[in-house]
């Protein structure tokens, strides 16, 4: 087999392979598109054959390469040793013969016009000869202004003898207008964000909207948005064709990776990967990455580490050129791509080190909670869905400084703080009741197993809590599914049956009749604030108050102990 021509060379014979190889002593004018000579010879040399024939021309009219495909398909090479600046072309051509029947033209196939925008030729040209004729079609990438439209240009040429244009100047003309026409802001995090949803799915915007958000507080810039309404394809999720319009699309928005707003199965992953240079991620991944950047304490980092081990872990494939694109994820911290690329057996003893480690740290914290018990002050902790505004409220109850941001999972690591709430009415007598405020990390829809695990830490202080202050975001539409999504978690962790005080916040950017609304839809005790405003806070420590100095609430006796403690001062 021939070392310089490559693709389906199998079953062809010596004479056959010279053939083909001595397309290689061919060379163009700096100027030519090509030379009727060399489009002669291409058709020729893949009638005799029954195969496609191709070469890749430089800039300077050298023939780089020859490959031959089968007669439907051309299999090109790796161009990665052909520089491709950034905006700019490969300065190569692809030549090579149309097969069809057609007598009269020559066709390019969709998939050349695929590997035009994917590799980003300077053109590609279709021959084909007729007696004395050499017919050819030539397509080249052109700026648009939409990245809608596909930006290709064809044209054809009935007769190649008679064609003088000056090709090297047309591409370097074109060339430039595509460099200027390139946005000017940077796209280093630019994504694509794709979501494949069943005929069955609910509200797939919403969770798009979702999508987005998690994005942006990963740091990465939204570029555009691509929403299916399939059965999700066991083998791409998203089916073979549409998977090649998503990386065009990606081409054309000049984006680096594509976020699913779903979980990719291992072999997904895989066979994605091995389709395009783009870094891929999936939702569970981007969370992940969030986490990573966000965790501070030594246990959340290695809560965080342990889950992404755990995490791609099955994706780990010796032979997979996605491989190296499997990093901590958009560049947070993490694990990495050295991390996860030092094999299957190193990484299960890197996981098995950091359970022992994250194993010692939970008996530490057990060792400070029953510590902590031996002093009767009640626990409150603070959940909800993230981006409800928890660490807003936590530092107004505490004073604290806890990072509160309009961003998903702004806090990820336990905070605690005491405050003392006001005696209530019936109990004037007391002094005022200490608590301990705890702040934990938000839940959000389809959270990944591998993040409940990672983040045991924050949620094991749920069991401690005297009272559970779930605080609902009442100015997202969604809020209903998103107090049903943490409700569902509570009992899923064996706690819906605990205290509960529901807190509607952002009260303040919704009308009065929403909020009157949702207060008489839910059972149990609840009140409408806005942290951001400080309105309803005292109405909500009077009610907590309320709440833990009732007899027939459920409150443990520790907490009624230090209630009469305090009365007797």
């Amino acid at each position: 087999m021939s070392e310089k021509v490559s693709g389906n060379l199998r079953g062809l014979a010596p004479s056959q392979l010279r053939k083909v190889e001595r397309l290689y002593a061919r060379s163009l004018d700096r100027e030519e598109l090509v030379s009727p000579a060399l489009a002669r010879e291409v058709y020729e040399t893949a009638l005799e054959l029954g195969r496609r024939v191709g070469v890749l021309v430089s800039r300077e009219g050298k023939v780089e390469e020859v490959v031959v495909g089968t007669k439907e398909i051309l299999y090109l090479p790796d161009l990665g040793r052909f520089r491709l600046g950034r905006g700019r072309l490969r300065r190569l051509r692809l030549v090579f013969s149309d097969l069809s029947k057609d007598p009269e033209n020559a066709h390019i196939p969709s998939d050349i016009f695929t590997d035009l925008e994917k590799l980003r030729f300077d053109a590609v040209v279709s021959v084909k000869t007729r007696e004395n004729r050499v017919f050819a079609s030539f397509a080249h990438l052109v700026p648009v202004s939409s990245d809608e439209v596909p930006p290709v240009a064809v044209e054809e040429i009935p007769d190649l003898y008679r064609y003088s244009d000056d090709f090297r100047s047309l591409i370097e003309a074109l060339e430039e207008q595509l460099v200027d026409s390139r946005p000017l802001h940077s796209r280093r995090d630019g994504a694509l964000l794709v979501g494949v949803y069943g005929r069955g799915a609910q509200n797939p915007s919403d969770s798009m909207a979702e999508l987005r958000e998690l994005a942006r507080t990963a740091g990465v810039e939204v570029v555009g948005e691509i929403i299916q309404r399939r059965e999700p394809d066991p083998r791409t999720l998203l089916g073979k064709g549409k998977l090649e319009e998503v990386v065009l699309r990606c081409l054309r928005l000049e984006a680096e990776m594509i976020i699913f707003d779903s979980e990719l199965k291992p072999s997904q992953w895989r066979v994605i990967t091995n389709s395009t240079d783009l870094k891929v991620l999936d939702r569970s991944m981007l969370i992940l990455d969030i986490f990573a950047q966000r965790a501070s304490s030594s246990d959340g980092r290695l809560q965080v580490e342990l889950a992404q081990l755990k995490y791609n872990l099955p994706r780990l494939v010796e032979k997979d050129v996605g491989l190296s694109r499997l990093t901590g994820g958009i560049g947070g911290r993490g694990p990495g791509e050295t991390k996860l690329e030092i094999g299957r057996r190193r990484i299960r003893d890197r996981i098995a080190d950091l359970e022992r480690k994250i194993d010692q740290l939970g008996r530490q914290r057990e060792l400070r909670r029953k510590r902590r018990k031996s002093v009767p002050i009640p626990l409150i902790a603070i959940l909800g869905y993230t981006n409800a505004g928890k660490s807003t409220l936590f530092n107004l109850l505490t004073a604290g400084e806890v990072l509160a941001e309009d961003k998903l999972f702004a806090t990820l690591d336990p905070t605690q703080g005491r405050t003392v709430l006001p005696p209530p009415a019936e109990h004037p007598e007391l002094f005022g009741i200490p608590v301990v405020i705890t702040d934990t990390v938000g839940f959000i829809q389809d959270l990944p197993n591998e993040l409940k695990n990672a983040f045991r830490a924050t949620l094991e202080e749920l069991y401690q809590a005297t009272v559970l202050l779930h605080l609902v975001d009442i100015s997202n539409p969604r809020w209903r599914d998103q107090f049903a999504s943490v409700q569902k978690v509570l009992q899923e962790m064996e706690l819906a049956d605990r205290i509960t005080v529901v807190a509607f916040n952002k009260t303040d950017a919704v009308p009065a009749e929403v909020v009157h609304e949702a207060l008489h839809t839910l059972e149990g005790p609840s009140v409408a604030m806005s942290a951001l405003k400080r309105e309803g806070i005292a109405e909500l420590k009077l009610l907590m108050a309320e709440i833990l100095t009732n007899p027939g609430d459920g409150v443990e006796v520790s907490t009624r102990a230090i209630l009469k403690s305090n009365a007797t001062k």
